[in-house]
């Protein structure tokens, strides 16, 4: 199962998106304690093992999407 992640960053025109194995749960966490201060990153790995790390302060929203099953073959849609 993967979930995607969006990160909206102050002063930023984009959004960060990220394919990630972790759980929900996981990630609602990871985000919880960077927001209250117990780590300044925000660190998430993607599914290809990149670490995605976003500095605390400047998260101006984070989107969890519902977890979903990874597609295989030519016929995934």
């Amino acid at each position: 199962m993967s979930v995607e992640v969006k990160i909206g960053v102050q002063h930023s025109p984009r959004e960060i998106s990220v394919e990630t194995g972790q759980s929900a749960e996981e990630v609602e966490r990871a985000v919880a304690d960077a927001l209250a201060g117990k780590d300044q990153l925000l660190s998430l790995v993607d599914e290809r093992g990149r670490k995605v790390l976003v500095p605390a302060d400047r998260i101006s929203y984070v989107e969890i999407g519902a977890p979903a099953p990874r597609k295989v073959g030519f016929g995934a849609a």
